[in-house]
C-alpha cells in the first residue's frame, strides 16, 4: 500500500494518454468548443479536487479499509470466506454503491446543483470523466469511507476498485467510439462511450438514465437503462440547455461557482419539472 500513489498515478496518466491519443486519431464527434479552451478548466478541477481530498481526508476510504481490516470491523471481516470471493464481493458493493449515489446527485436537488457541473460540459470527451466539483468529490469520498467500513471491504480491494473506477470513467467519456461488432458485447459488461453519452443528453429522461459508471448491469438490473437516445448517437445535444456554449463556461472560476448561482437560461423541462435548482 506504501506503492498506493504510484499505481494511482501511473494508470491515470496511462488511461490518459491512451484515450486523448483514440480521440485525436478517430473523434466520433466534432466539439462545439476547441480542446484548447476547454481542458485547461477540466483539467485544473483535477488539481483542485486532489488537494482537496489530501488536506482534507488524507487517509482516504484506503485508510478506513485498514482502519477496518485491522479492527476486524464490518460484515466481511467476520466470515472466513476465499480472499478472492470477498473481494469481488467488496468491489461489488462499492460499484452498486457508487451506482446509487450517481442516481441520489440526479434525484435530490441539493446534490443535483452540485453535480450538474459535471453535466454542463457542452462537449463530450474523456476530461469530461474528471470534471466533477470538489464537494462531489468530498462527498463521493464520505459515502465511500462509510460502505467501506459497514462490510469491512479490505484494503486492495479499494484500491482496485478507485483504479479501475478513474479508468472507466476516462473510458466511457471519450469522445470515440467502439466498432459495432464490438460495442454490444463490451455493454453487456462494462460502459461503453455510447451507453454513458446518452446520459449526458440534454432530454431529461436520457439524463436521467444510465447511471452506471464501471459494470453495465446496474441500469439493467435497476430500471434505469436507456438503449438507444431518440436523436440516434451522432445527432444527441450534449450538456444542459440552460448553459450553453460560452467563453465564460470554459472559465475554471465559471465551473466552480455553478452550484452556487443559478443558471443563465432556465430550461423549464429541466429545471422546473422537478425544481432541481430550486
Amino acid at each position: 500500500m506504501a506503492a498506493e500513489i504510484w499505481w494511482r498515478l501511473g494508470c491515470f496518466v496511462g488511461v490518459l494518454t491512451l484515450m486523448l491519443l483514440w480521440e485525436r486519431a478517430q473523434p466520433k464527434r466534432q466539439a462545439l468548443l476547441p480542446a484548447r479552451k476547454r481542458w485547461p478548466a477540466n483539467l485544473g478541477i483535477v488539481v483542485i479536487n486532489t488537494i482537496a481530498l489530501r488536506l482534507l481526508i488524507p487517509a482516504g476510504a484506503i485508510g478506513a479499509a485498514v482502519w477496518a481490516q485491522s479492527s476486524s470491523y464490518g460484515a466481511l471481516q467476520q466470515v472466513a470466506w476465499p480472499l478472492w470471493l470477498t473481494g469481488i464481493i467488496g468491489f461489488l458493493l462499492l460499484d452498486c454503491a457508487i451506482y446509487w449515489q450517481h442516481r441520489l446527485f440526479h434525484r435530490i436537488p441539493l446534490l443535483w446543483r452540485i453535480h450538474r457541473m459535471h453535466h454542463a460540459d457542452t462537449d463530450f470527451d474523456t476530461t469530461t470523466g474528471l470534471r466533477f466539483h470538489p464537494i462531489e468529490i468530498v462527498l463521493s469520498m464520505l459515502i465511500k469511507i462509510g460502505v467501506v467500513v459497514i462490510f469491512g471491504i479490505a484494503p486492495t480491494t479499494v484500491l482496485v476498485f478507485e483504479i479501475v473506477l478513474n479508468a472507466t470513467s476516462l473510458f466511457n467519456h471519450g469522445n470515440v467510439a467502439l466498432p459495432g461488432r464490438l460495442e454490444k458485447p463490451i455493454r453487456a459488461l462494462i460502459v461503453t462511450q455510447e451507453m454513458h453519452r446518452i446520459h449526458h443528453s440534454q432530454l431529461q429522461r436520457e439524463t436521467d438514465s444510465n447511471f452506471s459508471f464501471n459494470l453495465s448491469l446496474w441500469d439493467r438490473l435497476f430500471g434505469s437503462y436507456t438503449a438507444q437516445p431518440r436523436k440516434g448517437s451522432d445527432g444527441i445535444d450534449i450538456g444542459l440547455q440552460e448553459y450553453p456554449a460560452s467563453h465564460d463556461s470554459t472559465k475554471l472560476s465559471y465551473l466552480l461557482a455553478i452550484p452556487f448561482r443559478q443558471p443563465q437560461a432556465q430550461d423549464v423541462s429541466k429545471s422546473d419539472s422537478q425544481d432541481k435548482d430550486a
